[in-house]
């Protein structure tokens, strides 16, 4: 195979794209229609298509334009689930995040290393309980067979350790701290990229700014937002994957989004991170404000978790309140308290929990942050299978359980899903990683794929160039995006197949760059 291209099948483009949309539509029956391309969406395709099945798979939008580009980029353990005693959904995690660091993408998700900073703030009773929590995250790690290479252990610090790998946190009163490992992924976007080009490469059509206007358990009607034309895609079993959306299109299914607000700062704000860090929450016993060092020039800060009323944006706004919640929780342990002119960016995203509470007035609903993770697959009176709640780590149970629900629904003939052992699109076992000889950046962001996009270079110098100053996108990533991610404008390429549109800022910068690539691009024949 050429190094300037893709793996073979799994390229998605705009030539495709109008194919695939033509053919979903001309009254053939698909096995299998998915709304939402989401990592859940994105994920049943990829399982109802590895078992053979003919696959549909639609998103009124953009690959993971929802809440799956929203999520912290980590891939978790689920250590949290285990103060709630939901071990069902703490081992679930577990495995999921052992099956996508073993098997399916240990070239996007690897071992992210967390200080929590034993300062005044900690009691030693807190600090006890926090280490408690760290031993039991790494039973977990035992129980799901995640090898100790992969997740090390955890482990108490000195003073001087603590400072080491936390150097912007306050010294005076430190005592220590405590080192946690969990799994973090390179980029949220990038893996519902992977999941979306591993299902097309199995055959799925992958068609993206489709909007679904009516939904059936036989098929949907359907517009092209391109072009306005409106047609019908029919299927034997349809799944609603359209997570916080999920319930304007089948009756009777009640979400309560609830909101998790990042902030954005540049790396320099807080100098070298060796670590991310946890922060306990004041007044909490099992929540902590994460600071996130994403490799890119920049640090995350995060999460809330509040209940969203009213009605569900494209793209939430972040409310100030949350923004100055978050800078007050850092402000707690830092020597020098982050301003807010610091904050260059700002991300929110809407978790997709199911509302089981019955509540009609009475009383105070439950918070946000005590309703369950766990999934649930809901089958409507007329055969619509939908998929909620859950989480990022889970979203391959998800898929699995959503297709398994399905087909039975349907009566549709099928085969135990593959899944956990199907490697994505650019995976490969880290000792074939390193010795690849592209760039680690690229590595890190495309697997084996990097030498391939690396290799366009070659074909034209100026594509090696990055399109911001201390930011390590290039020219040729986004020409790459253009001809094998799906990317169909400027938004496609700035805010999904990289996250440069994070601070905005950086994103009218680099605006014109991407329209340049989208034009050239268009200007070559697939």
């Amino acid at each position: 195979m050429s190094h300037t291209r893709a793996d073979a099948g799994s390229s998605l483009s705009a030539h495709r794209r109008k194919r695939e949309l033509a053919e979903a539509t001309d009254g053939r029956i698909a096995d299998v229609l998915v709304v939402g391309l989401g990592a859940t969406g994105a994920g049943a395709a990829l399982d109802a298509a590895a078992r053979g099945l003919d696959v549909v798979a639609v998103d009124a939008h953009d690959l993971a334009f929802g809440t799956s580009r929203w999520s912290s980029k980590l891939v978790h353990g689920g250590l949290r689930y285990l103060a709630s005693a939901q071990f069902d959904v703490a081992h679930e995690s577990a495995v999921e995040r052992g099956v996508l660091m073993t098997r399916t993408a240990p070239h996007l998700v690897g071992a992210q290393p967390f200080v929590l900073p034993l300062t005044p703030l900690v009691s030693r009773g807190q600090a006890s309980l926090a280490w408690a929590g760290f031993r039991a995250g790494d039973m977990l790690r035992l129980a799901a067979r995640t090898p100790r290479q992969v997740l090390p252990a955890p482990r108490r610090l000195t003073a001087t350790e603590a400072r080491h790998l936390a150097p912007s946190v306050r010294s005076a009163g430190l005592r220590g701290g405590l080192l946690s490992w969990d799994g973090k992924v390179t980029d949220d976007a990038r893996l519902v990229t992977a999941l979306a080009r591993t299902a097309a490469a199995r055959g799925a059509r992958v068609l993206t700014r489709v909007r679904v206007l009516e939904l059936t358990g036989t098929g949907a009607r359907i517009r092209d937002e391109l072009t306005g034309e409106e047609g019908e895609i029919r299927a034997r079993a349809v799944i609603n994957a359209a997570g916080v959306w999920a319930g304007d299109l089948v009756e009777g299914i009640r979400i309560r989004p609830s909101r998790g607000t990042h902030l954005v700062l540049r790396s320099e704000r807080l100098g070298t991170l060796p670590a991310g860090l946890h922060i306990p929450i004041p007044g909490e016993t099992n929540r902590f404000v994460l600071v996130l060092p994403q490799g890119d020039g920049r640090v995350y800060v995060g999460l809330t978790d509040e209940p969203v009323e009213g009605g569900i944006p494209d793209v939430p706004e972040v409310p100030e309140t949350d923004i100055g919640f978050l800078l007050d929780v850092l402000g707690s342990v830092l020597d020098v308290p982050v301003a807010r002119e610091e904050v260059v960016g700002a991300f929110a995203g809407l978790r997709p929990l199911l509302d089981t509470s019955g509540h009609s007035g009475g009383g105070e609903p439950a918070r946000t942050s005590d309703i369950s993770r766990r999934h649930a697959v809901l089958t409507s009176p007329d055969g619509v299978t939908t998929i909620v709640g859950g989480k990022l780590t889970t979203y391959r149970r998800m898929a699995q359980d959503a297709v398994d629900a399905a087909t039975a629904a349907r009566g549709l003939p099928t085969v135990p899903s593959p899944t956990a052992a199907l490697p994505l699109v650019g995976a490969a076992a880290p000792g074939r990683l390193r010795a690849l000889s592209a760039p680690r950046h690229l590595v890190r962001r495309y697997g084996t794929e990097a030498e391939a996009v690396h290799a366009l270079t070659a074909e034209d110098p100026t594509l090696a160039e990055r399109v911001l100053p201390g930011h390590p996108v290039t020219r040729a990533e986004l020409l790459w995006a253009v001809r094998h991610e799906g990317a169909l404008d400027e938004s496609d390429l700035l805010d999904r197949r990289t996250r440069i549109g994070l601070v905005p800022e950086d994103r009218a910068e680099v605006l014109p760059v991407a329209r340049e690539v989208l034009a050239e691009a268009a200007s070559v024949r697939p």
